[in-house]
């Protein structure tokens, strides 16, 4: 009888098990590398997919899968169709790289053809790339610069070259949007808003004052007509016809303006002469504020909300003159960083910034809002102004946040939709560096969550050329 010989041993996947087999127990990924169907085009179509998002500017890598990330509002609405509208809004710790990812989307955007426009830049985290790419820095701030809230830049200047509804609206822009400023202004001021009777005392003023006065006027000007009482007025501020009744109802208001129009009060000259630099729409701009200590609560708070109310309305000015085809059609990105100073100035200014940043997404304006926490919108002394605050999260398109505490997760849970990984990593991310050397970073510098909608967050670091490190420097008074 034939002997049936025993069965071959074979090795496993991983090689000879037992000792001295030399079994791999542990097998490193295989590297990965994206290409274009052009580079790989013997490869193509089996490569795998990564998942993340392929278009906007390049922001980092994935932290999972070492993918690129590409992303910025403006792409992700205009031509990968991920979000409805074109706004960022970013959250986190200080010193962990909000701006540095804002940075990094303005320089790529800038090579897509939008032109960066930094709307206040106190540090200053923006000037050194907007200067490097050859934009417009505007210094503004006490004995540096003026803002004149009564200058509608380009706006007069280019409704004289329209006609119609353009014309029309394009005026009364101009005119809200100074009326909201001087109101604005005059709360930070005051710390509480004007009366609804002062701010149709100050329209009217408005109306007035431009019918009578030739060119640009300041607020000096503007004091002088309510001080005039003519009868557009009068019936505004409804005195039954008493000269002394019209006084003491405008008397609170014409003292808050000439205290800005005089220099005195705690806003100093900043906004009582001609604007000292127009703004220019065909190139990046940054309004380098950082010349205001951070003592001066008020007045940095005045200096962001005049910029941007000066800003949009210059874009606006550009979009109305490229729809009349009497101007090239151009796309901005506009920065407002340090949210927080503006709303905690006083109470009231939430409605203000709520409706200075409404801009339709229609006009190619894609925004950015950034503030450190969740607690600084909803910190706020009103319900009112929390709900409106919140508002402005819900409204983003995307959300990105950096290291965060964790007692802030169950407010940002309110308007973003985080899951346990997620909230997990945010909270790690903030932990401070160790104690054992002075040049350790923090653990969770540079690291970022792009949240849309209910969708799975995407993690990813960002890491910087030389040339931005060269321009990301926002420690230099230190070295």
């Amino acid at each position: 009888m034939a002997l049936i010989p025993p069965p071959r041993r074979r090795p496993g996947p991983r090689g000879w098990p037992g000792r001295g087999g030399g079994a791999q127990t542990r097998l490193d990924p295989a590297p990965e590398w994206r290409g274009t169907t052009v580079q790989v085009c013997g490869l193509w179509p089996y490569g795998a997919g990564s998942g993340t998002p392929t278009k906007g500017v390049p922001v980092g890598r994935h932290l999972l899968s070492g993918a690129t990330v590409c992303c910025d509002p403006i792409s992700w609405f205009q031509r990968a169709g991920l979000i409805s509208n074109p706004s960022a809004f970013v959250l986190g710790q200080p010193g962990l790289g909000k701006s540095t990812i804002i940075r990094r989307m303005c320089l790529g955007l800038a090579g897509y053809g939008v032109h960066p426009m930094v709307f206040g830049d106190l540090k200053p985290d923006y000037v050194d790339l907007i200067r490097a790419l050859g934009g417009q820095v505007i210094t503004l701030g006490r004995g540096r610069g003026h803002l004149n809230p009564l200058d509608p830049g380009e706006s007069l200047r280019a409704a004289e070259r329209l006609t119609g509804t353009a014309r029309r609206s394009l005026l009364a822009d101009a005119h809200g949007r100074r009326l909201n400023l001087l109101a604005s202004l005059v709360t930070i001021l005051r710390r509480e808003p004007p009366t609804d009777r002062e701010e149709t005392v100050l329209a009217a003023a408005l109306d007035v004052l431009d019918e009578r006065h030739d060119g640009v006027p300041v607020l000096a000007d503007l004091v002088r007509v309510i001080r005039e009482a003519p009868e557009p007025l009068r019936q505004a501020a409804l005195d039954r016809g008493s000269t002394e009744r019209y006084q003491s109802l405008t008397e609170g208001l014409e003292s808050s303006l000439d205290s800005l129009a005089g220099g005195r009060g705690r806003l100093g000259d900043m906004f009582a002469h001609p604007t000292s630099e127009p703004m220019r729409l065909d190139r990046a701009v940054v309004f380098d504020v950082s010349g205001i200590d951070d003592s001066e609560v008020a007045l940095q708070a005045a200096a962001l909300l005049s910029c941007w109310s000066y800003g949009f309305g210059a874009v606006t000015t550009a979009h109305a003159l490229a729809d009349a085809g009497l101007a090239p059609d151009r796309r901005y990105f506009m920065v407002l960083d340090e949210l927080w100073r503006v709303l905690r100035a006083s109470s009231g200014l939430v409605e203000r910034v709520d409706v200075l940043t409404r801009v339709n997404r229609t006009r190619g304006v894609g925004t950015a809002m950034i503030t450190h926490s969740m607690r600084d919108l909803l910190a706020l002394p009103s319900e009112e102004d929390r709900q409106k605050a919140a508002g402005f999260v819900e409204r983003s398109g995307l959300v990105i946040s950096a290291g965060l505490p964790r007692d802030e997760m169950p407010r940002l849970q309110q308007v973003v939709d985080l899951s346990a990984v997620e909230q997990q990593r945010l909270t790690e991310w903030s932990t401070p560096p160790g104690w054992d050397t002075q040049s350790a970073e923090p653990p969770g510098r540079g690291n970022f969550l792009i949240k849309v909608g209910g969708r799975p967050g995407i993690p990813l670091h960002v890491d910087l050329t030389q040339r931005e490190l060269m321009l990301n420097d926002t420690n230099k008074r230190w070295h």
